[in-house]
């Protein structure tokens, strides 16, 4: 599974030279939408159900690997209904009790980690709501990692597929992950052809994922998903897509500055390293400031590599904020991973100070 771009992309070519060098039948389907729907998902359902796969091969960044999960899960469990796996409350989030076929991921970007966890996430439509599956059982059987295959990357979305990676601070792995997006990141946007650049934002991927696989994700993603749901004109540049759209990374990383200063005061320490890490001198910094310190700092990383100014540079303002708190509130399986409790009007609160960057 891919999408229509990288079909004609040397990731892809090299994948299906190795299947055919090593005599293996395989069938491409290359409709998988960037940023997936459940009618997305729905027709890479339908085409795996077509035939008895013994393998799926997903080879692209988190949309693709993602909807290779949900097609594997629904081909072996056929008479399921599709809301019956998916994350409550907009779903039934039923236990996936079955086995599923053998998974292997090629991711072709460098920061979702997909292909290192259990988790397959897309728009509902109905609601205008970002939601997933989320169960060890569609963790992919094997990750191959080449680092080659970014390189055809283009600049944006090497930018926004490393926010994702860049946005989890926590435990041993996430840490890594940072010191590795913070010392790579910028080149590996800069200059494609950048190997080292491209090889370490590629392992930073793999590190993030298995951090925020285990610790979880919180407000940045629970509020990414309306962000991304609700997006009305914007068009992101490097996407070759013909939808509006706000990438996932990107949708992550514009809040991020008002929610680290909104959850420093339930632990500075952290906060702080997370400030030093990116680049800040906190020699002098007192605890009480880690949350200003750590927003300014996230502010000029993203300000360096040309992010849009807030929210409002794609496309929202004041007036969205209702419906963007509305599609935040369902999102508890990660919100409430928040170090710091909050109440709608801090939500609310968080959107308006998100809406410009700079």
């Amino acid at each position: 599974m891919t999408d229509k771009n990288l079909s004609r992309l040397p990731p892809v070519k090299s994948v299906l030279e190795s299947l055919v060098q090593n005599g293996v039948k395989y069938k491409v389907y290359d409709s998988v939408r960037v940023e997936p729907t459940d009618s997305s998902f729905k027709d890479a359902i339908s085409f795996a159900k077509k035939d008895s796969f013994d393998v799926f091969v997903a080879v692209g960044g988190g949309s693709v690997i993602d909807t290779c999960k949900a097609a594997n899960l629904y081909a072996c469990h056929p008479d399921a209904d599709f809301l019956d796996f998916v994350n409550a409350p907009i779903g039934k989030g039923k236990p996936i009790t079955g086995p599923l076929k053998p998974l292997i991921a090629v991711p072709t970007t460098a920061g979702t980690g997909s292909e290192t966890t259990g988790v397959a996430i897309f728009d509902y439509e109905p609601l205008k709501a970002k939601t997933g599956i989320a169960s060890r059982a569609i963790r992919p059987t094997l990750g191959i990692v080449d680092p080659t295959h970014t390189l055809s990357m283009p600049q944006r979305v090497a930018a926004n597929s490393g926010f994702d990676g860049s946005n989890p601070i926590s435990d041993v792995w996430s840490r890594h992950a940072l010191n590795v997006v913070a010392k790579f990141m910028k080149r590996a946007v800069r200059d494609p052809e950048d190997l080292e650049a491209r090889s370490s934002m590629h392992l930073a991927s793999v590190f993030a994922g298995i951090g925020f696989g285990n610790a979880g994700v919180h407000l940045c993603h629970g509020m990414s998903y309306p962000i991304a749901g609700n997006v009305k004109t914007h068009s992101a540049k490097g996407y070759s897509v013909d939808h509006p759209l706000v990438p996932h990374g990107l949708s992550v990383v514009l809040t991020s500055p008002a929610v680290f200063n909104f959850t420093a005061p339930m632990c500075p320490e952290r906060h702080l390293d997370a400030a030093e890490i990116l680049g800040a001198d906190i020699r002098q910094v007192k605890r009480e400031d880690a949350g200003p310190v750590l927003a300014e700092t996230l502010r000029q990383f993203l300000f360096d590599l040309q992010v849009e100014d807030g929210l409002g540079a794609v496309g929202y303002s004041s007036d969205d904020i209702p419906a963007l708190v509305k599609g935040t509130v369902p999102q508890e399986r990660v919100t409430k991973l928040s170090p710091r409790g909050h109440s709608e009007d801090d939500l609310a609160e968080l959107f308006e100070a998100s809406m410009k960057l700079y």
